[in-house]
């Protein structure tokens, strides 16, 4: 095991040896990147668009505007889960705490919601945070992962 994490680029390590949670997290990410947010941004007309930012809901003009940030930040979160680079432990987190925020405020704002989607969407969302930012050592180079002595 030491040789194969010293032979990776980069200590990335193999989608086998990654947690199901995390390539999870990377395959909704792919999805979001390469076909939600193009079939959205390409296919929907500007009256239609809706965009969700921290739970409240752009319509429209504004929703257009703000869906190429969405497709960066979902090309910025594959590409640095996919590379397992180490500035995703922080970044990954930072952007999963606000998606528990914005799916608890969602559920309570929108009338598409339900009230019960906020403690519900604080627990799914919030555990899946605490799970990633507790991961942080696979976020590590490689030779940091390496057991010492």
């Amino acid at each position: 095991m030491d040789n194969q994490n010293e032979e990776r680029p980069g200590g990335r390590l193999p989608l086998s040896e990654r947690p199901l949670w995390l390539n999870a997290l990377l395959a909704f990410c792919v999805y979001v990147t390469f076909i939600y947010s193009p079939w959205d941004y390409f296919s929907k007309p500007v009256a239609e668009a809706e965009d969700v930012w921290l739970g409240y809901m752009f319509r429209g003009e504004a929703a257009r505007l703000t869906e190429p940030i969405h497709f960066l930040l979902y090309l910025a979160l594959t590409w640095g889960l996919w590379q397992m680079r180490p500035w995703m432990r922080f970044w990954g987190t930072a952007y999963m705490v606000q998606l528990t925020i914005a799916f608890a405020v969602w559920g309570i704002l929108d009338e598409r919601g339900h009230w019960l989607m906020a403690p519900a969407s604080l627990v799914i969302w919030g555990l899946l945070t605490w799970a990633y930012w507790r991961a942080a050592v696979i976020f590590l180079p490689a030779e940091d992962r390496l057991p010492s002595g």
